[in-house]
């Protein structure tokens, strides 16, 4: 991820499903860990977007 925060990501997110764990990416800031949420929202960087994880896990 740290490479495409280099190359100018603003959000990115990294899915464990097995670990129930979600990983936000944001440039110019620490990561976020999120663990077994029920949902992940993409704002600021993309406002509206949400992301059910019912679908996922």
């Amino acid at each position: 991820m740290q490479e495409y925060l280099d190359n100018g990501l603003e959000l990115g997110f990294l899915i464990d499903r097995k670990n129930r764990t979600v990983y936000i990416y944001r440039s110019e800031k620490p990561v976020e860990i999120l663990k077994n949420p029920d949902v992940v929202k993409g704002a600021p960087e993309l406002p509206g977007l949400i992301l059910s994880m019912a679908k996922i896990w």
